[in-house]
């Protein structure tokens, strides 16, 4: 699974980051999701699918609200797979990761759930509520199915997190904005430079920041901090739930997306002075 280290390796190319937007797969439900998911591939550089699951602890109003449609309208683990099977095809090169709870992997077995998740097509798998001192089976897991593990690098990560993470994770790290659930955050301020700097120094994926970004300089504060991407949820699933049939609707949605992607341009003598906190992991294939 290359698709993060030649997206990765494009845009350092073009001097920009990754913008990844998330959405829940079956969110409102089957059909419309496939339409959304249609939508934001041509707007992004890879995608993170949330798996609706009963207690997302991770996750706050705006994405519990989705998750509860999704799992409203019939979603299951097997039916968000097949979302991602028909992305797949018709997007061979779009780096797509999955976000689930551990749950959803132990139920069906751990070896089940990566091996259907890489038949799916999916890139890479991020188990929100596992930490990486508990990372060690699921890494294996991943990496034996196909599959980039993707650790969560929090904000009060020790040295002994940090050699974890880089040891145990692949495709991207996963960086906190900031602490708590998941939400939209005008104020929310960019993770601290060291912690980008503490994960370079250890050669882990390259670091993608998420929580609490939705707005364009949000997008440009993690880039100058340091990291390579940034993921934006909460506030595409609010427009995403307010889409109706109207192209007025779709036009405005697009050109948010644009804007966020945009910001992801380097500001000279910003991230781009990071090869090394870029790299792809050389474990997956």
């Amino acid at each position: 699974m290359r698709r993060y280290a030649m997206m990765f390796e494009k845009l350092c190319a073009e001097g920009r980051g990754a913008f990844i937007p998330f959405t829940v797969l079956g969110f409102p439900d089957e059909e419309q999701c496939f339409e959304h998911l249609k939508l934001l591939a041509r707007h992004t550089d890879a995608l993170e699918l949330g798996m609706a699951f009963s207690d997302p602890v991770a996750d706050g109003p705006t994405i519990q609200r989705a998750i509860t449609a999704a799992l409203a309208a019939g979603a299951t683990p097997a039916r968000c797979l097949r979302l991602v099977a028909r992305l797949r095809e018709r997007c061979p090169d779009l780096p797509i990761g999955l976000l689930v709870y551990a749950n959803l992997v132990v139920h069906p077995g751990i070896e089940r759930f990566y091996g259907d998740a890489a038949a799916a097509g999916a890139d890479s798998v991020l188990v929100a509520d596992v930490p990486s001192e508990e990372g060690e089976a699921f890494s294996e897991a991943a990496r034996a199915a196909g599959i980039a593990p993707v650790f969560i690098a929090p904000p009060n990560a020790d040295d002994c997190a940090f050699d974890r993470i880089a040891r145990l994770g692949a495709g991207y790290t996963y960086v906190l904005a900031r602490s708590g659930v998941t939400g939209a955050e005008p104020a929310a301020c960019a993770p601290a430079e060291g912690l980008f700097n503490a994960l370079a120094v250890r050669k882990a994926p390259p670091p993608v920041a998420g929580f609490g970004i939705s707005t364009p300089e949000q997008v440009r504060a993690a880039l100058a901090a340091g990291a390579a991407g940034a993921v934006c949820g909460s506030a595409v699933v609010e427009r995403l739930g307010a889409l109706g049939p109207g192209e007025t609707r779709h036009e405005a949605v697009t050109a948010w997306l644009d804007t966020m992607r945009d910001a992801t341009r380097a500001i000279r003598g910003e991230f781009s002075h990071r090869p090394s906190s870029r790299r792809a992991s050389p474990s997956i294939p």
